[in-house]
């Protein structure tokens, strides 16, 4: 049986594309973008794989950041793309098809963004 492997290399966005691109002309298929919410910013893993071992991605962003397609190297990735975009209210640049945040309609928009930042001022005048 084989042993799989999960690798995790961190990476600065201004890379992204230029790592993605590494990874396609290696023969890797992309398997999956996830989009976790951490406090005041996101981690967006890109998986990759050959075989049995998987390789990601993590970039790091914050409201207010863009994030450059990989749609232009890995055509499919727009759905994960649009998604991120559609449900944490990331903005993911130059999509080779953008729905414009219609792929994913909820009663709530972004519904996993970030909730922005509340200062509690109690009634003696101190902010917490």
């Amino acid at each position: 049986m084989n042993e799989q492997k999960h690798t995790v290399i961190e990476i600065a966005v201004t890379d992204l594309l230029k790592k993605a691109e590494e990874y396609h002309t290696k023969g890797h298929r992309l398997v999956q973008i996830g989009c976790t919410p951490l406090g005041d910013r996101y981690e967006i893993n890109y998986t990759f794989t050959t075989a049995w071992d998987f390789e990601s991605l993590r970039i790091t962003v914050h409201d207010g950041d863009e994030i450059p397609s990989i749609s232009g190297t890995y055509w499919g990735a727009f759905i994960y793309e649009n998604e991120i975009h559609d449900l944490f209210g990331l903005s993911v640049t130059d999509m080779n098809i953008d729905f414009q945040g219609h792929l994913i309609e909820t009663r709530v928009p972004t519904p996993f963004k970030n909730p922005p930042k509340v200062t509690i001022v109690s009634k003696g005048g101190d902010a917490q």
